[in-house]
């Protein structure tokens, strides 16, 4: 079995080999960008002179994040955002425009999993069932709800709904996390064929399983492993390389993609 190391995400050193000019200046909202991936996608899109706005229901992770871009002389914004709010979503929207004047790019990536329950479906608690939808599906909706007038207004957008690369495989146990990535899929085909018109793409990013600085009890050491040797690259994925993926997601190089699912696992799934 492939042996698993622990990877550091302390700091994120950026691959700056990687090149969209077509992202400079475009407003990037990251839900869930205060820690673990969507960090790092607020460093990737810093990094190609985009502006990410951090949107986190932690408030200091999410200015702790700015601060870090900051310091590596990139431009955020923080914000306080309970994505299971509809309120709340409104909120960002409006606080980003009044910033920016412009919303570009909404990746739907705050989820409820690192500390769920695992358990047969029968077994899990009710009120954890009921954050999941409201985090992971309902967060979705009222986030696209909020941006997707402003994307309209400027016949340009880019809203990725992330997944997970577990929903292809029905892993047990997770029935409620399961459930709500797999909504995913056809809330982006639907949205995809309501907003093409105004020049707005819509797609789906399942990535797989992946360490970050978070503890997962759910998801123990050995399960990394076992992951990692069922895939047609034998590595550990890295938050690097999704970052790379969803740069090109939200770039003018995927102007002609929109409705589709990117799965970025190492070979894990086939599709």
């Amino acid at each position: 079995m492939t042996e698993i190391g622990h990877i550091d995400y302390t700091t994120i050193d950026v691959d700056r080999n990687v090149s969209y000019e077509s992202l400079r200046d475009r407003v990037v909202i990251i839900t869930g960008g205060g820690q673990a991936i969507g960090r790092g996608y607020a460093h990737y899109f810093a990094a190609q002179g985009a502006i990410p706005v951090v949107a986190d229901i932690n408030a200091d992770n999410a200015r702790k994040v700015v601060g870090e871009i900051e310091d590596n002389g990139g431009r955020g914004l923080a914000l306080e955002v309970d994505v299971a709010v509809e309120g709340s979503a409104n909120e960002m929207a409006a606080a980003t425009m009044d910033a920016f004047g412009r919303i570009d790019v909404l990746i739907n990536n705050a989820a409820v999993f690192s500390r769920i329950t695992m358990a047969p479906f029968w077994e899990l608690p009710g009120d954890e069932w009921l954050r999941a939808v409201d985090v992971n599906v309902n967060g979705a909706f009222w986030c696209s709800r909020a941006v997707v007038r402003h994307m309209i207004e400027a016949r340009w957008g880019r809203i990725i709904n992330v997944s997970s690369g577990t929903t292809a495989l029905g892993r047990p146990n997770y029935l409620h996390y399961i459930t709500t990535k797999s909504a995913m899929i056809g809330m982006t085909r639907s949205m995809a064929r309501e907003v093409g018109p105004y020049g707005i793409t819509v797609n789906t990013f399942w990535p797989g399983v992946m360490q970050t600085e978070i503890e997962r009890p759910s998801v123990p050491r050995e399960m990394f492993a076992k992951f990692t040797d069922s895939q047609c690259l034998p590595r550990q994925g890295t938050i690097h390389d999704l970052a790379k993926a969803m740069l090109f997601l939200c770039s003018d190089e995927a102007a002609y993609m929109t409705g589709q699912g990117m799965i970025v696992d190492g070979g894990n799934n086939f599709l």
